[in-house]
C-alpha cells in the first residue's frame, strides 16, 4: 500500500469515528463572521505578547499544523489570506485540543472561535476555545516546501495550485480588475454591452478553422463562434451606435504560449468612426487598464519593461518590412516578392502580392515589435471585411491595423466595409476558397449581406485579445498562466494515478 493510500485509509477511519459520535464531517453551513485579511488589517498595530478580549469566528482550510505538546500552532487560509490559530493550556479547553489533534488534518476545512492576540514572535493569532470540522479532506495537500513544481500538474489541478500558491490567485484577481476597468472605461463613453450567440449556423468574422457540432433538436450542423463580429455589425445596422461584447471564441487551431482553443475576446463597434479613431480608443483602453491594475503604464515581463503610455508608435506594414527585411514592397511586384520570400525561406500564405507582403512581415518583423506598436495599412487579401485604403490608388491596401507587443498581436481593427455590393463579391470569393478546401475562409452569410444592404453607417471596429493583454499586464509567461482552466491533453489513467501521488 502506497503512502497516499495509507493517508486516505486513516482519514476514512476518522470520518467513521466522527459519525459514530454524532458529528457530521460534512455539515451544511457555518456562520462565518471574520476574514483573515480583515483581521490582519484591524489588528495591525497590536503589539507582541498583547491579548485582546475580542472574540472572532473564522473558517477556512487548515494548511499547516505543529503540535508542541502544551501548545500547538495551526495556519488557516481563507479567500482573503492566512492567519495563525493557537491551542494552549489553559485557555483552550482540553476537549477542543483533543478533538483538533485527533480528528483534524492539514487540508480540512475548519470553523474556529476564540480571541485575538499577538504572539511573542509577532504573529497575529486566534487563541481557540472552540473548533468544528466543516469538511474532511481525504487526499493530502502537496508537500509544504515543494508545492506543485511541475507546471503541467499546476495547470491540470488548478485547485491545488490556488491552495499552495497565493501569488497565483493574485494573478486572477488582477485579471478581474483588468476586465472590470475595460467595462467601466467603455460604459463611461456610452458603449452598450451586448451578448452574441456562441452556437451559430454559419461561422464568420475571422480567418480561423471552426469547431463543429450538431443540434439534435433540429438535426442541423452548428459551429462554435470564432468571432462575434458579424452579429455586432447587425446591431449597428439596427440602430446601436456604440456596442461591445466580451465573449468566448473557439478556434480549432494550434496551442502555444499565446493560443488556447477557447479564449476571451472583446469586440467593439462605433458608428461614424474609422480605424484612426479605433487606434486612439485601443491605446486608451490598454493604458487605462495598466494604470488601474499596476498603478503605472509600465510593467516588467521577464527581462523586458513594457510601457503602455499613449500615444503608441504607428508603422505601416510596408515601413516595418522596409526596416526589418530591408526591402521596399511598394516598389516590388508579386513575382519579385515571391522570389525574395523563397530565397529567405519564408513560408508563403499565398502567391499574390498581398499574401507575400503579409508572409514577409510575419517572418521578419513581428519578433522585433516589443513595445506597443500599431502596424497599419495591411494588404487587401488579408480580410474581406475591411474598407479599401482611401489613399491607395492601386487598391492593394486596406484600412486595417493590428497592435503588437512583445512580438505578439494583441488585436485587430478596421474601417469596416459597408458597401453591400463589394461585401457580397468578397464573401463570394471567400466561399469559393472555403469550398476549395481552405478551412479558414469565411462562408457567404446571406443574412449578414442582407443587413448591410439595409444600410450600415461608416463604422470602426476593434477586436482585442483579453487573454493576451492580461498576460502582458500581469507579467506572465503564457496564456496558461492567466486562464484558470487552460486546455490540457488528457492523461491516461496510469499516468494520472502516478502524478496524483504526494511527494
Amino acid at each position: 500500500m502506497g503512502r497516499q493510500d495509507e493517508i486516505v485509509k486513516e482519514r476514512l477511519k476518522k470520518i467513521s469515528e466522527l459519525r459514530k459520535q454524532g458529528i457530521n464531517p460534512y455539515p451544511y453551513s457555518y456562520d462565518k463572521k471574520d476574514y483573515a485579511l480583515q483581521l490582519q488589517e484591524k489588528y495591525s498595530k497590536l503589539a507582541s505578547e498583547k491579548k485582546t478580549k475580542d472574540k472572532v469566528k473564522f473558517a477556512g482550510r487548515l494548511v499547516g499544523f505543529r503540535d508542541l505538546g502544551k501548545i500547538a500552532f495551526g495556519v488557516m487560509q481563507d479567500n482573503s489570506g492566512k492567519i495563525q490559530v493557537l491551542l494552549q493550556d489553559p485557555e483552550t479547553p482540553k476537549e477542543v485540543q483533543d478533538f483538533f489533534k485527533k480528528y483534524l488534518d492539514v487540508g480540512d476545512f475548519v470553523g474556529v472561535e476564540g480571541i485575538i492576540l499577538r504572539t511573542k514572535r509577532g504573529e497575529l493569532s486566534i487563541l481557540l476555545n472552540k473548533a468544528e470540522i466543516l469538511s474532511k479532506s481525504l487526499l493530502p495537500l502537496p508537500d509544504k516546501w515543494h508545492g506543485l513544481e511541475d507546471k503541467e500538474e499546476r495547470y491540470r489541478k488548478r485547485y491545488l495550485d490556488l491552495i499552495m500558491s497565493p501569488e497565483v490567485r493574485a494573478v486572477f484577481d488582477k485579471r478581474e480588475k483588468i476586465v472590470d476597468s475595460i467595462r467601466e472605461f467603455l460604459k463611461n463613453k456610452d458603449f452598450k454591452e451586448v451578448d452574441t450567440p456562441y452556437l451559430q449556423t454559419l461561422h464568420g468574422g475571422a480567418a480561423a478553422k471552426p469547431f463543429r457540432t450538431h443540434l439534435n433538436a433540429l438535426n442541423i450542423p452548428l459551429f462554435l463562434s470564432i468571432s462575434p463580429e458579424l452579429y455586432l455589425k447587425r446591431l449597428i445596422v439596427g440602430g446601436y451606435e456604440k456596442v461591445f461584447t466580451i465573449a468566448r471564441n473557439f478556434r480549432n487551431e494550434g496551442i502555444d504560449k499565446w493560443h488556447n482553443p477557447e479564449f476571451t475576446m472583446m469586440e467593439i463597434y462605433e458608428a461614424y468612426s474609422d480605424y484612426n479613431d479605433m487606434m486612439v480608443l485601443f491605446e486608451e483602453i490598454c493604458e487605462n487598464a495598466a494604470k488601474k491594475v499596476n498603478g503605472s503604464t509600465k510593467v516588467k515581463v521577464g527581462d523586458v519593461e513594457l510601457d503602455f503610455k499613449t500615444p503608441w508608435k504607428r508603422m505601416t506594414m510596408a515601413e516595418a518590412v522596409k526596416k526589418y527585411a530591408k526591402i521596399d514592397v511598394l516598389k516590388m511586384d508579386a513575382r519579385e516578392l515571391i522570389s525574395f520570400a523563397e530565397e529567405n525561406r519564408v513560408e508563403l500564405k499565398g502567391h499574390t502580392w498581398g499574401w507575400a507582403v503579409q508572409s514577409i512581415f510575419e517572418h521578419f518583423c513581428e519578433k522585433n515589435l516589443i513595445q506597443p506598436t500599431f502596424i497599419i495599412d495591411h494588404p487587401a487579401e488579408t480580410t474581406p471585411l475591411c474598407k479599401a485604403h482611401r489613399k491607395d490608388k492601386e487598391n492593394r491596401l486596406i484600412e486595417r491595423f493590428e497592435p503588437f507587443c512583445l512580438g505578439a498581436e494583441l488585436g485587430n481593427a478596421y474601417s469596416e466595409l459597408n458597401d453591400p455590393v463589394l461585401q457580397r463579391k468578397l464573401l463570394e470569393d471567400q466561399q469559393k476558397e472555403l469550398s476549395g478546401g481552405n478551412e479558414e475562409a469565411n462562408p457567404l452569410d446571406e443574412d449578414f449581406i442582407n443587413a448591410i444592404e439595409v444600410g450600415m453607417p461608416p463604422t470602426g471596429g476593434i477586436g482585442l485579445g483579453i487573454d493576451r493583454l492580461v498576460i502582458l499586464l500581469t507579467g506572465q509567461e503564457s496564456i496558461r498562466d492567466i486562464i484558470l482552466f487552460p486546455f490540457m491533453k488528457p492523461l491516461d489513467s496510469k499516468n494520472e494515478s502516478k502524478k496524483g501521488e504526494s511527494k
